[in-house]
Formats: C-alpha cells, sequence, structure tokens
C-alpha cells in the first residue's frame, strides 16, 4: 500500500513537471458541447388581405349599393383613403350625404378620424349624387400617423357601417 501511494505521488509530481495533469479527476469530466446556434429564421412580412371577402362584398352591394371597398394609407400616413364603388346609385345615395359625418373607428389604436375640411378645398370627399359604375373616395386625416397599415378599421357613415377593414 505504500508503495503504491509512493507511486501515485511520484505520478502527479512528474505530471505536474511536464505540465500535464497525470489523471483525469472525477470533477474534471468532459463537456458536452454546447449546440450549435439556430439560424435566425427570416422575418415573417405580414400579409393583408387587401380585398373584401366576395361574400361580404356582395352583401354591400345588395345592401347599401357598393362593392370594391378599400382603405389606403397614402401620403405617408397622413391620410387614409376609404373608395368604393358604386352599383345602385339610389341605394348609394346615403355615402355621399353632405349631411353624414363620415367617421373611421380604429380600435387597435383607440382613434376615430375625421373627414378633414380644408378652407379652400372644403371636405375631402366627393358629394355629388352617386352614379352607377363610378368609383367614390374620401380621405381621413390621420395626423399623427396613429392608424397602422395592417390595422383593421371599421368605417361609419351614418347607417352604413363596413366593419374588419384592412387598411393597406
Amino acid at each position: 500500500m505504500i508503495r503504491s501511494s509512493v507511486f501515485f505521488s511520484n505520478l502527479l509530481l512528474a505530471g505536474a513537471l511536464w505540465g500535464q495533469s497525470a489523471a483525469p479527476s472525477v470533477e474534471a469530466a468532459p463537456q458536452p458541447a454546447a449546440p450549435a446556434a439556430k439560424p435566425a429564421a427570416p422575418a415573417a412580412t405580414p400579409v393583408y388581405r387587401s380585398r373584401v371577402p366576395q361574400r361580404i362584398d356582395r352583401y354591400y352591394a345588395l345592401v347599401w349599393g357598393v362593392d370594391s371597398l378599400s382603405v389606403k394609407w397614402v401620403e405617408s400616413g397622413e391620410i387614409i383613403r376609404f373608395s368604393y364603388n358604386v352599383v345602385d346609385a339610389d341605394k348609394a345615395k346615403l355615402l355621399n350625404d353632405k349631411k353624414t359625418e363620415p367617421l373611421l373607428i380604429d380600435f387597435q389604436a383607440g382613434v376615430k378620424l375625421v373627414v378633414p375640411s380644408l378652407e379652400k378645398v372644403g371636405l375631402l370627399r366627393q358629394t355629388s349624387t352617386p352614379a352607377a359604375g363610378k368609383s367614390y373616395w374620401m380621405a381621413f386625416s390621420n395626423q399623427g400617423g396613429l392608424v397602422k397599415r395592417g390595422d383593421r378599421v371599421n368605417i361609419v357613415i351614418g347607417n352604413f357601417r363596413a366593419e374588419g377593414l384592412v387598411v393597406n
């Protein structure tokens, strides 16, 4: 027993002199390699439905006399433009009525936008008598850019209500 302990101490001393460890210790167990970093997934670009689904488009055409509803983010986001195509002029009169005040409501941003009235131009909306087959528009002031692309908004003009339109 004594010989083996002397032998091991000499072996350890010799290993230390040569810069090598004599025997691996239990504590110095090899560490597993760190898992390789996963490559970053490409940023997903949101896909926004630019058109109203066909069945809802038909509803607006039958009840309100309009179709092809769209909401666009224009002029660097300072204006939100709502446009529509008239298919039945009698039913669409409400949308062009000067007496009704249109609102664009964005619940995500918590705002209600109105159509501004400029001194020399007047209201930024078309108020002429609608004609079938023509497109009309109105512009909502988005000062401060609170409404963003991809937000779902509601358009309210009197009793007319278009819900869940996506701002493109």
